[in-house]
């Protein structure tokens, strides 16, 4: 497969990301920052919403958003007059870019896929939708809400009103077969546009489905079965077009989420809302974290008395970034262009560790630009192999022997 460049600078896109906590119900496998109970009026949300685009707006002048992605929570329960407000003010506090993706998060009921056309209006020109399954009785395994019949119309009317749109699947649940998988994700491809967003079943702490995994009630696809249908996925997606770009994200060309390629490349972005995270270049900080309060009212307060929800701001160490570099990029099948990784954290990786990893089959080095990338091996075993790459990251200008170039690897 001929692959993608990786951006080799660090002006990469800057993006904003706003949380909508709020759900009809929580999922049993769900562990985002999500509540089935409205805690604070929409109105309320807003305001506080529009104050904190205020205070990252000042930590980061002369930045041009790229992309806003309105996520959840269930973003398609608020109503359009909301999303159009916060788009509004986005576009008066910083300068965005004529070809903006300006993505929101959708739940398939046939009252939420009626809001589109409004959403439209209000500037939304990308949506992805948590369909999740197009069989009922794992929708109703999986807590979700609405039927297969309502999954599909709601995608046909994504369809009718974006050129760009997703939707979720998530496979390798409780007794899955791989022939039950290739039939749902024929049927699945049929329908995509030019993007789909796969994720295998994980049993995430604090989640429902993690207390009945404990007690031996639950048991989900591992080992050789878990590989066979991350696999076959593989192979059915290429074969339709839509090849991974990313672990669990599949896309024609010119369809990949831009907004989350500004998180795997390592780009800086401003999070709002109640647990939202951020990483922002700041003058006189550098590369800067930020972590928001997770509680929907405690972050209203907040903003309301301060400006800001942030509940941890940590200027990060160039270690840290280079760690996070590194999962980032390797989630990628562009990979993660050395170069870049040097110039931006000051850090290199000690030899060693690549042609370890070249000779074991997980890693491939392109010498066009010093790229490495997970092979579809690697990918499998991606957190052991993040975690051997950074045991072996190494501060250019630390005392001892210097770093060998890339250059002089050996090819495999």
């Amino acid at each position: 497969m001929t692959t993608s460049r990786p951006p080799e600078t660090g002006d990469t896109p800057f993006g904003i990301y706003v949380h909508w906590p709020f759900c009809e119900a929580k999922c049993p496998y769900c562990d985002f920052n999500s509540y089935a109970r409205r805690t604070v009026g929409e109105e309320r949300y807003l305001a506080a919403c529009l104050r904190e685009l205020e205070y990252y707006a000042a930590l980061t002048p002369g930045r041009e958003v790229a992309s806003v992605f309105l996520g959840g929570g269930t973003p398609s329960l608020m109503r359009a007059e909301t999303v159009g407000a916060i788009l509004d003010r986005v576009a008066g506090l910083w300068p965005v870019t004529r070809d903006a993706e300006i993505t929101l998060e959708a739940n398939p009921s046939s009252v939420e896929a009626g809001r589109f056309a409004g959403y439209r209006a209000a500037g939304v020109n990308r949506v992805s939708i948590g369909v999740q399954s197009l069989e009922d009785d794992a929708l109703r395994f999986l807590g979700r809400l609405h039927s297969r019949e309502a999954a599909v119309a709601a995608v046909r009317v994504a369809a009718r009103h974006f050129e760009r749109y997703s939707f979720d699947m998530i496979y390798a649940r409780p007794g899955q077969t791989p022939a039950a998988w290739e039939r749902e994700l024929g049927e699945a491809l049929a329908m995509a546009g030019g993007h789909l967003s796969l994720y295998q079943l994980t049993i995430e702490p604090g989640t429902a489905f993690f207390e009945l995994e404990r007690r031996g009630k639950l048991f989900v696809p591992g080992g050789e079965a878990a590989r066979s249908l991350y696999l076959l996925t593989q192979e059915m997606c290429g074969r339709a077009g839509l090849p991974a770009y990313e672990i669990s994200n599949h896309a024609a060309p010119g369809h990949a989420s831009r907004h989350n390629l500004i998180y795997w490349r390592y780009g800086d972005y401003a999070g709002i809302g109640p647990g939202a995270h951020g990483r922002l270049s700041i003058a006189g900080e550098g590369k800067t974290a930020f972590s928001a309060i997770r509680d929907p009212r405690q972050w209203v307060e907040a903003v309301e008395t301060a400006g800001c929800g942030a509940e941890t701001r940590e200027a990060l160490s160039r270690h840290d970034q280079a760690v996070e570099m590194l999962l980032m990029g390797l989630r990628l099948e562009e990979g993660l262009a050395m170069p870049a990784l040097r110039r931006r954290t000051g850090h290199d990786i000690r030899v060693e560790a690549i042609t370890d990893l070249v000779a074991g089959g997980l890693i491939e080095w392109r010498a066009d630009g010093g790229i490495i990338r997970p092979t579809l091996e690697g990918r499998l075993l991606l957190d052991r192999l993040v975690e051997a790459i950074a045991s072996h990251l190494r501060e250019e200008e630390q005392p001892g022997e210097p770093v060998r170039p890339l250059a002089s690897m050996p090819v495999a």
